[in-house]
């Protein structure tokens, strides 16, 4: 009797799957980005939707296009990720900006945010807030013309209005006190719900604290990068304002503006361009918070998370080499 012969395939590592994929997670950040986007319609109508549409339309177009065409690759824009970048860069941006500088604001995201480095995964900066950027330096007018909040507006004609940090940085400059200037803002409640000037998608703090739970319960990111991130915010803004009550705003506000939740929920997380362990996580969201409060109190711009997370985005190839996890089965001895 003769025996069959079998062979055995040894492969690399990992040998078990989790059931997640980039699909999964990519419409999982969609899902959780729903709550803010309805609160930005809400507010914001049907300018919001237009610059929605028009962003996500132009990184679909974009990404297969150059996939197609210069990188000559399959493509891929239906794994959700150009999608995402679109949403995410419509949230950066005011409801009432003009459809061309959309459309650019895209093509730079993902022409050189995201696609000149080889596509998703080889990203070293988060592609939206590239997008964003450029747009905030190239047309600083239009993109800090912010419209005023309204319930279910349905004109395109709005009134605009400064944010709360623009007021918050003016009135200082002005000499005013902290108290007065927050005499003059809208009221934390407010803050809380989003009916304040901004972004569309930033100015909502239960809607984006609402995601932020859902992606950290369903496993798509871990508490790290956002706990540390805002932990820092308010530890450093809470001495600063300690120091100089009149001087410096308190913590709370410092969280409940701009862009902090959505930046520390949904753009520093990013998997390609945030840290693999959890200790460089840390040390990443921590970083982060301390940028953007320096860049809101010391810099000319009153808003600075953008800025501050593209660049640790640039730091966390080093943070990955000098922070890395334990290996599996490591064991320490004493000398």
């Amino acid at each position: 009797m003769t025996q069959t012969n079998k062979k055995l395939i040894v492969s690399p590592s990992p040998h078990v799957h989790s059931g997640d994929s980039i699909e999964k997670n990519m419409y999982g950040v969609l899902i959780a980005l729903v709550p803010a986007l309805l609160v930005s319609l809400c507010f914001f109508g049907l300018g919001a939707l237009i610059v929605t549409l028009v962003s996500i339309t132009s990184c679909i177009v974009f990404e297969a296009f150059i996939q197609k065409f210069l990188l000559k690759t399959e493509i891929s824009v239906k794994d959700g990720s150009a999608i995402l970048t679109g949403l995410l860069l419509a949230f950066n941006l005011p409801s009432n900006l003009p459809v061309h500088l959309v459309v650019l604001g895209a093509a730079v995201a993902i022409g050189i945010g995201k696609m000149t480095f080889g596509g998703l995964g080889n990203n070293l900066f988060n592609p939206a807030l590239v997008g964003r950027v450029f747009l905030l330096i190239s047309f600083p007018v239009q993109m800090t013309s912010w419209p005023k909040p309204a319930v279910l507006p349905i004109t395109l004609d709005a009134t605009t209005s400064a944010t709360p940090l623009g007021i918050m940085k003016e009135g200082l400059m002005k000499g005013e006190s902290v108290s007065n200037i927050m005499s003059q803002i809208p009221s934390f409640q407010d803050m809380f719900i989003g009916n304040m000037g901004g972004s569309m998608g930033e100015v909502s703090a239960i809607a984006l604290i609402l995601g932020g739970i859902f992606l950290i319960w369903r496993k798509i990111i871990s508490w790290h990068i956002p706990f540390s991130m805002i932990a820092a915010i308010a530890i450093f803004a809470g001495i600063l304002h300690a120091v100089s009550p009149e001087q410096y705003a308190d913590p709370a506000f410092h969280i409940l503006t701009g862009g902090v939740l959505l930046g520390a929920f949904f753009m520093a997380t990013d998997y390609v361009t945030s840290p693999m362990s959890k200790k460089g996580m840390l040390i990443y969201g921590s970083l982060i918070g301390i940028l953007t409060v320096c860049i809101r109190v010391f810099g000319s711009y009153p808003e600075g998370v953008s800025f501050a997370i593209l660049i640790m985005n640039a730091f966390t190839p080093l943070i990955n080499k000098y922070v890395k996890p334990k290996l599996y089965g490591e064991r320490k001895f004493a000398n």
